[in-house]
């Protein structure tokens, strides 16, 4: 295990409309770390991909974006955190429906991934710090102090996702999103290559029925518990 000089790494994995983001933003504030959403890294360079007409076969096309953006996460005094590609503010483009479907294509190419992780562990390496994503805890830091899995039903996640976009002023269908889940999770969970599942020393969290505070008072003592 390397040295932590910041504090403990927090790896918080699940699928899509679990509350990860939410949940990860709550936990890093209370706790003072700096928080890392992975999953806006591969959106991102689907979004580029998407723009830029590069099939989402092109392993070499894809990992050349991966290696060539200039990625940049902002936190904000609210806790959310701002997305920037080559000085762009793409937080609200990386969230829609059509490239949520894109990222799970992007992440399967180890050409996209190997190009991220590697920035992953670079900005975890010292910790004090809660990384949000698929295979944190799995791959990327399997050595993470404090590991989680969040998961929720698809009904609820889906029910969540619409709330969220339709509040954004988007018009979204329930079963459309909630068919675009089920295929989401089907995507991140059958690839070959770093799939979604819960490490085996993960504290799993079902929030289908938990509130966003119990959540993350759950993690954020399983934190300090390996601290003291």
């Amino acid at each position: 295990m390397s040295i932590r000089t910041r504090g403990v790494v927090v790896a918080i994995d699940g699928p899509a409309g679990a509350g990860k983001s939410t949940a990860s933003r709550r936990v890093a504030d209370r706790l003072g770390y700096t928080l890392v959403d992975t999953g806006a890294m591969y959106r991102s360079v689907a979004l580029v991909a998407l723009d830029s007409s590069v099939s989402f076969d092109d392993a070499a096309g894809l990992g050349d974006i991966a290696r060539s953006i200039d990625l940049a996460l902002e936190g904000r005094p609210n806790g959310s955190v701002r997305v920037f590609v080559d000085g762009r503010d793409v937080s609200d483009a990386i969230r829609e429906p059509r490239v949520s479907q894109a990222a799970s294509l992007v992440s399967r190419h180890p050409e996209v991934r190997d190009s991220l992780v590697a920035l992953q562990r670079k900005l975890g390496a010292e910790g004090g710090v809660v990384l949000e994503g698929r295979d944190i805890g799995t791959v990327v830091f399997p050595d993470a102090e404090v590991k989680v899995f969040l998961t929720a039903s698809p009904e609820e996640r889906a029910r969540r996702r619409v709330a969220e976009l339709v509040a954004k002023g988007h018009d979204v269908d329930y079963d459309e999103t909630l068919a675009q889940i089920i295929e989401r999770d089907g995507l991140d969970e059958g690839r070959e290559l770093a799939p979604l599942r819960a490490a085996d020393d993960a504290l799993r969290l079902d929030s289908t029925d938990l509130g966003l505070d119990e959540v993350v008072d759950r993690v954020v003592a399983a934190v300090r518990s390996r601290r003291t």
